[in-house]
């Protein structure tokens, strides 16, 4: 499989030389500052915890699953103080069904460090960044960028498509991060800051609402003529992307789990995990709707007994009186 190395770093090089790189840098621009979607934590106003929030929150979900959720949060928790002062379970309860849910647990973390070491403000550099649970090179760039206007190599699943095709000539870049990857993301960077953080935000967005990885709708491309991809005639995808199995799944059920808990107002039972209310004689409360679901995916008892347990050792639960809930 052809993989970005050194021939995709020439041809970065052979456009700046040739000041083609000056010229898709401004296309870019002009293209994002025209239909960039109107989101809340692109806003002026937004502060440096509503974008790490929303970083967080992005992370393999869209920005549609995403916006009532984050405007949930910041209503709740305008600030880290805010978040850091509530049981952990409270983040998980109001995460919702945005998925991965240690997620939750991790901004929660997050919101106690910058409490406590910093503050109660957001650090602002990619290193004091990393240093807050949770946040890896990707997040700590991202925040860097967007929150304080620092010029850092943001690379997500969308920028790395976008440079696998218009530099690259590939139809998707590597099934995971490589160093030469970050390598050319790095060779593309503008060196004016604030048209660096334009040029991470444009490229993301372009991923995100033209050069999509199924369908691309290249016609509405700024920068198609230069797009390598196109060049080569559009040559498919040297693998075939694995997707993510959901029905039937330990993670189907973990979730399953996850909704009763979020409800309950009170630990539930273990044996309600396994039969109806109806069954034991007794109504569950504010979960029984959830309840009814969970029952209806017939799982085996062992994957629920695995279910729960993998709850339990992630720390999305906990047992106390008898029942489940969520961490205190």
């Amino acid at each position: 499989m052809s993989l970005p190395g050194s021939a995709e770093i020439a041809s970065a090089a052979e456009l700046a030389g040739t000041h083609r790189l000056t010229d898709l840098h401004q296309s870019m621009d002009r293209w994002f500052s025209e239909v960039a979607r109107i989101l809340p934590w692109r806003s002026p106003d937004c502060s440096p915890w509503g974008i790490l929030v929303s970083e967080v929150m992005l992370q393999q979900t869209p920005v549609v699953r995403v916006l009532p959720v984050w405007r949930d949060w910041m209503e709740r928790w305008p600030e880290p103080a805010d978040l850091a002062k509530q049981p952990s379970g409270e983040a998980v309860r109001h995460w919702g069904r945005l998925g991965y849910p240690r997620r939750a647990l991790r901004l929660h973390a997050a919101a106690v460090a910058i409490v406590e070491e910093h503050g109660g403000r957001v650090p602002d550099t990619h290193a004091s960044l990393l240093s807050l649970p949770g946040v890896g090179d990707y997040t700590a760039a991202a925040v860097a960028a967007f929150a304080f206007g620092r010029r850092e190599t943001v690379v997500d699943t969308n920028i790395r498509r976008v440079h696998a095709r218009l530099v690259s000539g590939l139809a998707l870049p590597a099934p995971s991060l490589t160093a030469s990857e970050m390598r050319l993301a790095e060779s593309l960077m503008p060196d004016d800051v604030g048209l660096s953080v334009r040029w991470n935000a444009s490229v993301m967005e372009l991923g995100a609402l033209v050069c999509t990885a199924r369908s691309p709708k290249c016609l509405d491309c700024p920068v198609r003529d230069s797009c390598a991809w196109l060049a080569a005639g559009e040559p498919p995808p040297t693998y075939t992307p694995k997707g993510q199995a959901w029905h039937g799944t330990d993670r189907q059920l973990r979730g399953a789990v996850m909704a009763v808990l979020r409800v309950a107002e009170s630990p539930v039972a273990p044996e309600l995990f396994e039969r109806s209310a109806a069954d034991l004689g007794f109504a569950a409360e504010g979960a029984a709707v959830p309840l009814a679901a969970l029952h209806r995916l017939n799982s085996a008892p062992e994957q629920l007994e695995r279910a729960v347990q993998g709850l339990l050792s992630d720390g999305l639960a906990e047992m106390h009186d008898g029942g489940l809930r969520l961490p205190a």
